[in-house]
């Protein structure tokens, strides 16, 4: 679930694992761009990126990022909308149609906290966007359809399971989601302080797995008839 993830280190990294040329194809100078621009943007924050390091980074210029994007908060806009794009389009692989309703929950749930323990700078861009108030994100044209799957997909496996028995009723499809959200992105960005302040190692595989197996269990029994 790496798939956002390209080095959350330092710019520096960025430009030595992904050089983008030029080239005569817009997308992939595009997606080039949005790939180091995800990273520069996560760590230094909108106020602290620098369109002049994200340029050196993908081998353009300047005058190009702000060709396709049109300025700095544009291209901080599209690459929120991308991530939320990139995550809700591996959501839409799941099938969770398939799955009984638990285990269509069950996997849900798994799949969110493995895509967020897996992308910092996800959660990261999400947290810096927060701290703008939700400012930037309100300019987007397509965040709120990029996110209808979202909630339609658990809509419909609670109506099944509530249907066959296994789920109670009166939930809100909005609510679930709210709280698959907040335990699992919790586990990411709180994650330094909470391990320090309790002096509980947060991040080693067994400690992963086991609040893996906790979130998913808290959110089941939460929903279960």
């Amino acid at each position: 679930m790496n798939e956002l993830v390209h080095s959350a280190r330092t710019t520096k990294t960025a430009v030595k694992a992904s050089p983008v040329s030029r080239t005569n194809d817009p997308a992939r100078t595009m997606a080039g761009i949005l790939e180091v621009a995800t990273t520069e943007f996560a760590n230094k924050g909108l106020s602290g990126a620098r369109i002049d390091e994200i340029a050196a980074a993908t081998r353009t210029s300047k005058r190009m990022i702000y060709y396709y994007f049109g300025s700095k908060e544009g291209l901080y806009v599209a690459v929120l909308e991308e991530s939320y794009r990139r995550m809700r389009k591996i959501e839409a692989e799941l099938h969770l149609e398939d799955l009984a309703p638990e285990a269509a929950l069950q996997r849900l749930v798994e799949f969110t906290f493995d895509h967020h323990h897996g992308n910092p700078d996800y959660i990261r861009l999400v947290m810096t966007e927060n701290m703008e108030r939700g400012a930037y994100l309100a300019q987007s044209k397509s965040i709120q359809q990029l996110n209808v799957p979202a909630i339609q997909a658990i809509r419909l496996l609670y109506d099944r399971g509530v249907a066959q028995g296994v789920f109670r009723p009166g939930l809100e499809p909005i609510d679930i989601h709210a709280s698959i959200s907040a335990l699992t992105f919790f586990n990411v960005s709180n994650q330094h302080t909470f391990g320090l302040i309790f002096k509980n190692d947060t991040r080693s595989p067994q400690a992963v797995a086991a609040r893996r197996n906790s979130i998913t269990e808290m959110i089941v029994r939460f929903v279960r008839a």
